[in-house]
């Protein structure tokens, strides 16, 4: 027999409206289009407006991959939501999400893994689903980085957008179909390569922590692209081999959007060709969280995954954190 697996049965993905190009950037910083293209791929990103916060992202996304799984809000044992760009520091913004899709009752948090959140999420939703604690389980992730990046950092600005992309899952008995397994890791010596350094207990919110723009992202760029190969690519092949896949077997890897020269590196360093790599970083550039579960849901809308095909999720964020999941759809 089988065992209960968690398989993903809807998709959904918000973008807001407002497109920021490189040429839109050229005139804040000193940079240009050919540049930013050459170093990071990214052509444009998604820009919130004004009164949008990441509650209402998150519940735009989960709204359409509940219509998609044919469910309604309370249908739902469990929200999770992985964001580092939460409403506030606190209520959990799960539980505004959970407000705004009219529901109250089921368990709802914040997951914080960095990029690597909605990963980390899946594989959480995925244990409770195995162990027989829930049955359909809403995982979001949503980020409204726009708000905390430093607009005059040329080095940083370029990479971040905003978006929110959602799974449904459901609990399958006798089914092959779902998650097959997750492999997380994370290593704190890294930690001080990305942050946003002011607003926790490390350094309180001041007025000399605002003039001093520490509330802003902060990258050590040339270190993170080193590391973030190398764990991509380990991670990878770690789950195929749990699995005993080939990656002739695979469909497609969605990797987190981060950077076309990692996911280019790190598909070389695997083997895997082009075509099997699944990629949208040029539309929407880095959207933390959300990034994976936006490339999901544009494959999925566009008909390009079937049942029974082989997906491998491939993360890395800060912390840092990485991870890489495989599932059979």
């Amino acid at each position: 027999m089988n065992p209960v697996r968690a398989r993903i049965i809807g998709t959904g993905s918000y973008l807001p409206r407002t497109i920021r190009t490189n040429h839109d950037i050229e005139k804040m910083v000193d940079t240009s289009h050919d540049w930013i293209v050459s170093r990071s791929g990214i052509s444009e990103r998604r820009i919130a407006a004004e009164d949008e916060q990441t509650s209402d992202i998150a519940c735009a996304a989960a709204r359409q991959a509940l219509d998609m799984a044919g469910l309604k809000p309370s249908d739902l044992d469990m929200i999770m939501l992985a964001t580092v760009t939460p409403d506030m520091i606190f209520p959990p913004t799960a539980c505004i999400l959970q407000h705004k899709l009219g529901i109250g009752g089921c368990a709802a948090f914040d997951l914080n893994a960095v990029c690597s959140g909605f990963l980390y999420g899946l594989a959480v939703a995925d244990g409770f689903i195995r162990g027989g604690n829930a049955n359909n389980i809403l995982v979001v992730g949503a980020e409204i980085l726009s708000r905390i990046v430093n607009w005059q950092d040329r080095t940083t600005c370029v990479l971040f957008g905003d978006g929110a992309g959602a799974v449904v899952l459901r609990a399958e008995k006798d089914s092959n179909r779902g998650i097959l397994s997750s492999h997380l890791h994370a290593d704190g010596q890294y930690a001080p390569l990305l942050t946003v350094p002011a607003g926790g207990t490390a350094i309180p919110t001041t007025r000399q922590s605002v003039e001093n723009r520490l509330h802003y992202i902060t990258m050590q760029g040339n270190e993170i692209f080193k590391v973030a190969v190398r764990c991509l690519a380990e991670v990878a092949v770690e789950a195929l081999k749990y699995n005993h896949v080939d990656l002739d077997e695979l469909k497609f890897l969605i990797p987190h959007q981060a950077n076309m020269r990692i996911i280019k590196a790190v598909s070389s360093r695997i083997g895997l060709p082009p075509e099997k790599v699944y990629t949208n970083v040029h539309k929407y550039g880095n959207t933390s969280s959300a990034s994976i579960p936006i490339a999901l849901d544009e494959a999925n809308r566009a008909g390009l995954l079937n049942p029974h095909d082989l997906l491998l999720f491939d993360t890395f964020g800060g912390g840092l954190t990485w991870g890489a999941m495989l599932a059979r759809w």
